[in-house]
């Protein structure tokens, strides 16, 4: 058990997670004083650290469609919350996102292929099948602009088909407590036979500086050193791109070659950048990346979370829910709606 979870006063809410990933919105669960009782996820790696450090009772390392066949443990037609993060590239702003749309692909190396584009709508059945007192599910916020609008609309109708009325919210996980600027959309549905209000959740946290929420981890090992010491691009362009910025901007005024857009140099007195699935953000005051230990206070990880390597926590980090901000819904629905006063 991670250490900053043992002593969470616990509440009775039962929960599963599906696309679970590394963990990431199944700790934010926990730390609101759930129980997770089920979690799943195609891909052996997630598997692997999910287990490690989240133990559940249940795991079901499979594609989400098999999950509306399979002869499930009594439990989980019992659920207060069933949870899923749909994987999320192909509504992502960045790239050709439409082009992907429909596509079967691998989502990471060791997956089946999937129809990413498809997901979501596998997740809803999954909440047919179960139906859990509430429903919630995370994704991008290129869900909500341009042509995905009207993805967002039919899943939102698709909720209301399977007897669920849901919301649609966007956050920022900096207005959460977590030192990254995230943003991105959650829907939360309740059952339609259960009483209650429309769900207010507008969180306003200060926001947490990177320098803030790293600063007893700039002293770094022999290993950390190693491990994040620049390469030749850094050497170059580091000094040169102003905090907050990317390497793009410097060598374009150098060079006038579009090139480097995508390294960040984050900005020590505000929150993050986005942290994605790749190790291209560099330290503000020092030329270097950043060390694993630094990304799980910007993802708001716990300290002890476990990966197998640097990079692959890394990884776990840039794909999943930061937990803090799936803290912050999960403690919305359990007063307003799960367990009102």
């Amino acid at each position: 058990m991670l250490a900053d979870l043992k002593d969470v006063p616990q509440n009775g809410i039962k929960v599963m997670s599906t696309f679970a990933c590394g963990g990431g919105s199944s700790m934010g669960y926990k730390r609101a004083g759930c129980e997770i009782v089920a979690a799943n996820d195609i891909d052996p790696e997630m598997a692997w650290h999910y287990k490690r450090n989240l133990n559940p009772p249940n795991y079901f390392l499979c594609p989400i469609r098999d999950l509306l066949t399979k002869d499930l443990p009594p439990e989980l037609f019992a659920l207060d919350i069933l949870d899923g993060s749909p994987p999320c590239s192909t509504f992502s702003m960045a790239g050709s996102r439409e082009e992907g749309w429909g596509k079967d692909k691998h989502f990471r190396e060791g997956q089946a292929k999937q129809v990413l584009s498809d997901l979501f709508f596998d997740y809803l059945d999954l909440v047919e099948r179960l139906k859990p007192r509430v429903a919630i599910a995370e994704n991008v916020k290129g869900m909500i602009l341009g042509n995905a609008k009207g993805y967002t609309k039919m899943v939102m109708a698709r909720f209301k088909e399977i007897g669920y009325r849901p919301q649609l919210f966007l956050l920022n996980g900096a207005d959460c407590g977590v030192p990254q600027r995230r943003e991105r959309v959650f829907f939360v549905a309740i059952r339609d036979d259960m009483k209650a209000f429309p769900l207010e959740l507008a969180p306003k946290h200060k926001w947490i500086s990177v320098r803030e929420a790293t600063a007893d981890l700039q002293k770094l090992t022999d290993e950390e050193i190693r491990e994040t010491a620049p390469a030749l691009n850094d050497l170059k362009w580091w000094s040169k791109t102003q905090p907050g910025s990317d390497y793009g901007v410097a060598a374009m005024k150098e060079t006038g070659k579009p090139t480097g857009f995508s390294t960040k140099k984050l900005n020590g007195d505000t929150p993050s950048n986005t942290l994605t699935a790749t190790d291209m953000f560099k330290h503000w005051s020092q030329c270097r990346k950043l060390t694993f230990r630094e990304w799980k206070r910007l993802g708001s990880f716990p300290d002890d979370y476990e990966a197998k390597t640097d990079k692959i926590g890394k990884y776990m980090i840039g794909m999943s829910v930061p937990p803090k901000m799936t803290e912050v819904v999960a403690r919305a629905v359990i007063k307003q709606w799960l367990q009102p006063t």
